[in-house]
C-alpha cells in the first residue's frame, strides 16, 4: 500500500468515523431520549413524508407515530409493565415496526421471533424469555400452534389478522384505541439502559440465543449507521432482510428514519424480483447480508440491473470472490462492508472499499475501541495462554479470535456486553484476565487476521474451523476457493469424523450447474489449496440449507457425514490413489471407516 493510497484511505476513514461519532456521541448525553421518543419527534418534523413502504401497507412518519401509540395504549391496558416481555411473530411489514416501537415506548420488552421457526426451536425461543403475551400474525398461527405443547408458562396469545382460531384479535383491538400521544403521566420513565428487545442469533450450529438489546443499542445502531451511510431525507432504503434481525430490523430501518428518509420493506428476498423492486421504488441504497449478493451474481442478466439509482450498498458477509463481480456487473458506486454483533462491543467499518476487508481500525480510532486478535487453539476451542496465563496477541496476517475490551465507563456504553437471556450463554462469551489480571473482554466467536495496513479480514467462525493432518482448516477459505470454480453456485464446507482418525476430514456440500467437471474441479483444488485443506469428500445437492440471513446450516450435514445411506445426494471421495473423485457406495464407506483406504 503506497503512501498516497494510504493517505487517501486514512482520509476516507476519518470522514466516515467523524460522521459516525457526531451522530452517536449525543446518545449517552441524553439518557431519557429513546428510539420510541425519536419516532414522535420525527412525526413532528416530517409529518406526511413517507417513512415505511411496502406493497402491503404504507406509513408516513405521522401514521407510524399514531400506529405505535395505539400499540403503546394496548400494552398499558393489558397491564404490561416495565421489563415485561411480549413475543412478536409477524412477517416483514411496516406494522412490525409500529408494534415493537409502541410496546417498548411503555417499557415492554419485545422478543422478535424468527418467523421460520417451528416445533422445539420455536418453543425454546419463546420459553427462554418468559413472555406475558404473544402476538402472532394469522399466516404464522399454524407454526405457533404446532409448538404450543412445548411452550411453558401462560402467555396470552393475540392474533393479528383473520384466522379460524378462537383467540382475541389485536388488530381489531387497536381499531378502537386512539392514536394520539400518551401523556407523560401515563408512561414510565425510560432510559437508554432499559432493555428494549430480544434479538436472536441465527442458530447455524445450535439453538438460537436471545441477545439483550437495550434502548442504547437501538439508538446506537440507528444513528451509527446513519453516519456510516451518510443517510439523508432524499434516500430510500431497499430492505429485504428479516426484520427480526438487527441488520434488517434496526440498522436498515433506523438509519434512514432518523434522517427523514424512507424504507421499502419486502418480507423475503427474491433474486428474480430484486432489480424490479429497486427500480420501481426508486431506491438509493440497500442492505445486504451473507450470500444475497452471490445469489444476484448467479442470476441471469436482468434488463434493469443497471437502470437503478443506487448510490451505495451496505452490509456484511460480502466475500472477496464476489465483491469485484458484484460491484462491476451491477455498477454499484459504493460498497460499505462492516462487522458487528447485536450483543457485542466489536464494530469494524470498511469506509474506503478495500475489497475483502471487513473494516479497519486506524491508530487514532483503535485507542477508543480496544479490539485485539488473539491466538486460538482449534482443538480446545479456547484462546492460547502463555506461561503467565495471559492471552497472546497475533502477529501480522496471523489468524486468531477477535475480542473487544468490556468497559464500565458510563460515557461509553457501547463498550459493554449486554449478554443474553440465559446467564450461562452470557458467561461463555466473556474472557477474564486476558492481558492483565482483572481485565474482561468479549469473545466474538470469529476468527480474523489483520494485515500490515490495519485491515481486518474474516477467516472463519469458531466451531467451523477444524483440524486435519495436524493443520487448521478454515471452512470460509476453502468455500471461497471451491466457489471460484466455474459451475459452482453454492458451497458449504465442514469437517466430518472418521473412526480411528485424528481431527476431521474436510467435506464440501455444493450446488452446481449441470455437467459439473469433477476432474477439472479436482485439479483446481489441487492448484489452489494445500493438501490438508482440500475436501476429502464432495456432496452434490440441489439446494443447500440456509438460515433466513443466508448463513449455511451445517447441523444435519454434520450428522449425516459421508454415509451414502443417509441421503439421496451423490457423495464422492477424493481418492489419492486413483487421483479422482470416486462415488461413495456402502462398500467404499465401510472400507474408509475401517481404515483400509488411504486418505
Amino acid at each position: 500500500m503506497g503512501l498516497i493510497e494510504r493517505l487517501t484511505a486514512d482520509f476516507t476513514t476519518l470522514k466516515g468515523a467523524l460522521r459516525t461519532l457526531r451522530m452517536t456521541t449525543p446518545i449517552a448525553k441524553h439518557p431519557t431520549r429513546v428510539f420510541p421518543q425519536v419516532v414522535l419527534e420525527l412525526a413532528d418534523t416530517y409529518g406526511d413524508a413517507p417513512a415505511l413502504l411496502s406493497d402491503r401497507e404504507r406509513f408516513s412518519y405521522r401514521q407510524l407515530a399514531e400506529r405505535s401509540n395505539r400499540y403503546a395504549r394496548w400494552a398499558l391496558t393489558q397491564g404490561i409493565r416495565k421489563g415485561d416481555t411480549v413475543c412478536l411473530m409477524m412477517p416483514g411489514r411496516p406494522e412490525f415496526l409500529a408494534a415493537w416501537i409502541g410496546i417498548t415506548r411503555v417499557g415492554g420488552v419485545v422478543a422478535l421471533i424468527n418467523t421460520h421457526l417451528t416445533g422445539m426451536a420455536l418453543a425454546y425461543c419463546i420459553n427462554v424469555v418468559s413472555p406475558k403475551h404473544i402476538i402472532v400474525a394469522a399466516e404464522l398461527f399454524e407454526s405457533l400452534q404446532g409448538a404450543r405443547a412445548q411452550i411453558t408458562g401462560a402467555a396470552k396469545i393475540w392474533l393479528h389478522g383473520d384466522a379460524t382460531a378462537n383467540l382475541p384479535r389485536i388488530d381489531r383491538e387497536l381499531d378502537g384505541i386512539p392514536g394520539d400521544a400518551l401523556a407523560a403521566a401515563d408512561r414510565p420513565v425510560l432510559t437508554i439502559e432499559d432493555r428494549a428487545l430480544y434479538i436472536y442469533t441465527s442458530g447455524t450450529t445450535g439453538l438460537p440465543k436471545a441477545a439483550n438489546m437495550n434502548h442504547y443499542r437501538v439508538m446506537l445502531a440507528s444513528y451509527a449507521f446513519a453516519g456510516v451511510m451518510d443517510t439523508r431525507a432524499s434516500d430510500r432504503m431497499y430492505d429485504c432482510l428479516p426484520l427480526y434481525h438487527t441488520a434488517g430490523g434496526v440498522v436498515a430501518t433506523g438509519a434512514l428514519l432518523v434522517r427523514g428518509g424512507s424504507v421499502v420493506i419486502r418480507d423475503k428476498f427474491s433474486a428474480h424480483e430484486f432489480w424490479d423492486d429497486v427500480v420501481r421504488w426508486d431506491c438509493t441504497c440497500f442492505q445486504y447480508i451473507g450470500e444475497l449478493c452471490r445469489y444476484l451474481i448467479n442470476s441471469p442478466p436482468d434488463p434493469k440491473e443497471r437502470a437503478h439509482h443506487l448510490r451505495l450498498a451496505c452490509g456484511n458477509g460480502l466475500r472477496p470472490d464476489v465483491w469485484p463481480q458484484f460491484k462491476r456487473r451491477f455498477q454499484i458506486p459504493q460498497i460499505i462492508e462492516f462487522y458487528a454483533a447485536t450483543e457485542g462491543n466489536v464494530s469494524l467499518f470498511n469506509f474506503d472499499g478495500k475489497e475483502g476487508a471487513v473494516g479497519r481500525l486506524p491508530w487514532w480510532v483503535a485507542a477508543r475501541f480496544p479490539t485485539k486478535i488473539v491466538r486460538f487453539d482449534a482443538e480446545r476451542q479456547q484462546p492460547v495462554r502463555d506461561e503467565q496465563g495471559f492471552c497472546i496477541e497475533c502477529g501480522i496476517d496471523e489468524p486468531g479470535e477477535v475480542i473487544g475490551k468490556i468497559m464500565k465507563d458510563a460515557s461509553r456504553p457501547g463498550q459493554r456486553f449486554e449478554g443474553y437471556a440465559s446467564e450461562a450463554e452470557t458467561d461463555r462469551k466473556i474472557l477474564h484476565d486476558v492481558f492483565k489480571k482483572g481485565d474482561v473482554w468479549f469473545r466474538t466467536g470469529d476468527l480474523m487476521r489483520k494485515d500490515k495496513n490495519g485491515y481486518f479480514y474474516f477467516v472463519d467462525r469458531i466451531g467451523d474451523t477444524f483440524r486435519w493432518k495436524g493443520e487448521n482448516v478454515s471452512t470460509t477459505e476453502v468455500e471461497e476457493v471451491v466457489g471460484q470454480f466455474d459451475g459452482i453456485l453454492e458451497t458449504n464446507v465442514y469437517g466430518v469424523q472418521i473412526p480411528g482418525r485424528d481431527g476431521r476430514a474436510g467435506m464440501a456440500a455444493i450446488v452446481a450447474k449441470d455437467n459439473l467437471n469433477l476432474t477439472a474441479l479436482r485439479d483446481h483444488l489441487a492448484q489452489q489449496l494445500p493438501e490438508y485443506a482440500r475436501p476429502v469428500f464432495l456432496r452434490i445437492r440441489k439446494n443447500n440449507d440456509v438460515t433466513t440471513t443466508f448463513k449455511q446450516k451445517k447441523i444435519n450435514l454434520l450428522k449425516e457425514g459421508f454415509d451414502p445411506t443417509l441421503t439421496t445426494d451423490p457423495i464422492y471421495f477424493n481418492d489419492p490413489q486413483r487421483k479422482a473423485f470416486v462415488r461413495v457406495d456402502p462398500a467404499l464407506y465401510d472400507r474408509i471407516n475401517t481404515g483400509e483406504v488411504r486418505l
